[in-house]
């Protein structure tokens, strides 16, 4: 699934190319909005709330397009849709000059602008928000003691924006298993800083990177390295898929 980074990075790529812009062509593929027709309504903005998008339209009395890009989802740019299977696309959004199309959206609904952000309202702070608020994420991630460490941070009412990729990598850098119990955390407000900095310092590449090492094969400490040396002990990377989600850590490293 896409991770916060990735979603703020389609956001920019959607703002772009559809802000300040009237829709020429505003085709739903979603059976229950099917009938929504917003051709005519100039973008005003482009948001990314954690791994959520919102598109609003036509001002404050006008609508909201909400995404969520699930698994499999994503937003194309101009000729990039040319190729995709027509069964795929959930949307196609285009001004005069350019088009954006939705493709296998795991979420879209046409929503009023006015009340767009209710369908976010559960979430905890946004990693990515100008405004984050890392006591709040701190105070989230301790509220359950007993709740492993790896889950609680891909609780999206913890915090907003951190898929299985940060998950590992964060337990990693603070020398913690998968499945230590949060309350065992000595210094909770480090790990939310620790994971907005990853983010953000990740939010417009399309590489990600956690080591500081951007060389290929070199960008991340254990996620996806079952078997392989650890870059810091040499130990070798364990990994568990017995959960809902695959888990990755260092036996040396991680206690």
């Amino acid at each position: 699934m896409p991770e916060g980074d990735t979603v703020y990075r389609t956001a920019a790529k959607l703002r772009d190319a559809l802000v300040g812009r009237e829709l020429t062509r505003c085709d739903v593929r979603v059976p229950k909005f099917a009938t929504v027709d917003l051709t005519g309504g100039v973008v005003d903005e482009v948001l990314s709330r954690g791994k959520h998008l919102f598109i609003r339209v036509g001002g404050e009395s006008g609508a909201s397009i909400h995404s969520h890009l699930k698994m499999d989802g994503a937003w194309l740019i101009g000729g990039q849709a040319r190729r995709t299977p027509e069964f795929k696309v959930r949307i196609i959004l285009e001004t005069a000059d350019t088009r954006a199309v939705g493709v296998d959206l795991g979420v879209l609904e046409i929503l009023e602008r006015e009340h767009d952000m209710e369908a976010v309202a559960h979430l905890g702070p946004d990693l990515l928000d100008d405004a984050w608020e890392p006591r709040v994420a701190a105070a989230n991630l301790t509220a359950d003691p007993q709740r492993p460490l790896a889950e609680t941070l891909l609780d999206q009412r913890v915090m907003a924006g951190i898929g299985n990729v940060y998950a590992n990598e964060l337990c990693f850098i603070m020398g913690h298993l998968p499945t230590t119990p949060v309350g065992r955390v000595k210094d909770p407000l480090r790990v939310v800083q620790r994971a907005r900095d990853m983010l953000w310092l990740n939010r417009s590449r399309v590489n990600r990177v956690t080591t500081g090492d951007t060389r290929p094969g070199r960008d991340l400490w254990v996620y996806g390295r079952a078997g392989r040396p650890c870059r810091r002990c040499g130990t070798s990377i364990n990994s568990d898929n017995a959960g809902d989600r695959i888990a990755f850590w260092c036996p040396s490293c991680q206690t």
